[in-house]
């Protein structure tokens, strides 16, 4: 009535024993190859050891009566192994199968220490120790009778929590309910996703739940998510968390897969890359490229050089410092149009594999080359303008992501790269051919990556606004169960995979572009309605910024997500 929010939140004793219901992949996982540690269902960290659990019972849930928040409920995880402790509680919306999980650890004894590489510690002290007492952070409140409370574990000196604590009662939890982790063994994380928010207009009654993972991220990083949740009734984004995440101080890694394992991974869970079925400029391989005429230029020259079918001959390391890009074959050789249209037939993906979240789970980075990306259409609320020119620019790299569960070589999400972005999807949120093969649509001309068909908008979708990003189902496809190469995976060590001398040309594989758009940005306007027109410095804003000149795009190697994590 005022802008309030009322939360009814629901018993304990309704839900209590009732376990939630956790997606499942459409088929069983295979048996997969022997090896050292991989899907062994325990990782060790180094002074600890960790398992993965994915049984929960509920504690108790808030569903809002008024407002637009979105219910939630808190969860307790379920079958512990003897001998592991729990790190903290897990939230998730209702409505939702649940996907995620918790970690559980153990103090490993001295003897299991001294055959583990890790780094040592000077520390005499136990790597977990329950808390000293728990803090109230978020409790019942009259007004919307609230039966639910949520606790911050007070850790002893030298040690931090790594999570909440969820009761349907007031009483302080059970000193024996969490373990606290000694501060060398943890790395800081940070609030990400929001899971739910009050919006109450009354700063007391203020209440919100994130996501949390580690704040420094990619394939060298130590950082490992517990699965905790962060909860706080005055956190501003950027605030540093007073719980931790945890770190993987065993340097070896042994539960990353072999490469036996990885075929098994991609043969197992490849996607199937569907193309739009108007798609003019469809994939090749990249050898297809280079023996089709693709020239390398030199700045200052005005000839460029054919390039060997392996590019052997392309300078090799640095940084992209503009002295080089590829181009298509000259103006004059017939087949230029050809090589733009690329050859489907040979394409490939190209697959880099990486530790992700401290070696807990694997990174398969799938790299697709089109030798062409296409003209851009701009969506204008129901206006749709295809532009001449805007948008082109030769040699297209794209990809996609899986991330598997190292401790159970469980396919978690798939990262769909969406031009200058991308997000991550839950497995319960794909769509699968073939098992439990993901599959991947391909925008129309730009070749982004999305989870489902239809027309997605990259722009201001408010107001209907920005280039449009159409995929559907067509013949043209390419399964990466079947059709890859794997073309890096450096924590195998040397001598493992051998890359191929074009994944080390870290320049552009295209040449500068800076469109002259001021006709096509005319042609825009001009159709746009009287009462919607607006400036062309207004326009520019609107849409992106690569529409109207981009420098040609760089290689797998030189993106920043080689090393670090994708970005969303």
């Amino acid at each position: 009535m005022f802008g309030r929010e009322c939360c009814s939140w629901d018993s304990v004793c309704d839900y209590y024993n009732v376990e939630p219901q956790r997606f499942d992949l459409p088929s069983p996982l295979p048996q997969w190859p022997q090896g050292k540690g991989f899907a062994t269902g325990k990782i060790c960290l180094g002074e600890i050891e960790a398992v993965q659990i994915t049984k929960f019972k509920k504690i108790w849930g808030c569903s809002p009566l008024f407002g637009k928040s979105k219910s939630v409920s808190f969860y307790k995880p379920d079958e512990i192994p003897q001998g592991f402790s729990i790190l903290g509680h897990y939230c998730q919306p209702d409505g939702e199968n649940i996907t995620g999980c918790i970690l559980a650890v153990k103090d490993l004894s001295d003897d299991q220490k001294q055959k583990i590489s890790f780094r040592d510690s000077t520390s005499k002290l136990p790597a977990l120790k329950k808390p000293l007492n728990y803090t109230l952070v978020y409790s019942a409140n009259s007004l919307y009778n609230e039966t639910g409370y949520i606790w911050l574990p007070n850790a002893p000196v030298g040690y931090k929590p790594m999570g909440f604590v969820a009761t349907a009662e007031p009483n302080e939890p059970n000193l024996e309910e969490v373990k606290c982790v000694r501060a060398d063994l943890t790395e800081s994380c940070e609030a990400c996703e929001v899971v739910f928010s009050s919006n109450s207009l009354f700063p007391k009654n203020q209440f919100q739940v994130w996501k949390t993972r580690p704040c420094a991220r990619g394939m060298l990083c130590k950082g490992v998510s517990v699965g905790t949740f962060f909860c706080s009734t005055s956190f501003t984004k950027g605030d540093e968390l007073n719980i931790a995440c945890l770190k993987n101080l065993d340097s070896s890694l042994k539960a990353m897969p072999n490469l036996e394992q990885v075929h098994a991974l991609i043969k197992h869970y490849g996607p199937t890359v569907y193309f739009h079925p108007d798609e003019i400029y469809l994939p090749s391989s990249v050898q297809w490229f280079f023996k089709n005429g693709a020239l390398l230029f030199k700045d200052g020259k005005d000839n460029g050089i054919a390039i060997d079918s392996k590019g052997s001959n392309l300078p090799a390391g640095g940084q992209n410092d503009g002295k080089y890009w590829l181009d298509l074959p000259n103006k004059d050789v017939e087949n230029r149009h050809t090589v733009k249209c690329g050859n489907i037939e040979t394409a490939e993906l190209y697959v880099h594999v990486k530790p992700a979240e401290g070696g807990t789970f694997t990174d398969i980075a799938m790299w697709i080359f089109c030798p062409f990306n296409g003209p851009a259409t701009l969506k204008i609320s129901l206006l749709n303008l295809a532009m001449n020119r805007v948008g082109e620019h030769v040699g297209d790299w794209e990809h996609y992501t899986l991330r598997i569960s190292n401790f159970s070589g469980e396919l978690w999400c798939v990262y769909f790269s969406e031009h200058s972005g991308g997000e991550w999807v839950d497995a319960r949120d794909l769509e699968f051919i073939d098992g439990n093969k993901p599959i991947v649509y391909a925008s129309r001309n730009g070749h982004a990556s999305f989870p489902h068909p239809g027309c997605y908008l990259q722009g201001i979708t408010k107001i209907g606004i920005g280039v449009r990003n159409d995929c559907a189902r067509s013949k043209y496809y390419i399964d990466s169960s079947s059709k890859y190469q794997i073309t890096a995976a450096e924590y195998l060590g040397e001598g493992i995979v051998a890359e191929p001398p074009w994944l080390e040309y870290m320049r552009e594989w295209g040449p500068t572009i800076e469109y002259k758009s001021g006709y096509e940005v005319d042609k825009i306007i001009n159709h746009l309605p009287s009462f919607f027109r607006i400036s062309m410095e207004s326009l520019v804003e609107l849409f992106p910024t690569e529409l109207y000149g981009e420098a040609g795009p760089t290689g797998p190697k030189e993106k920043n997500n080689w090393f670090g994590d994708e970005r969303w």
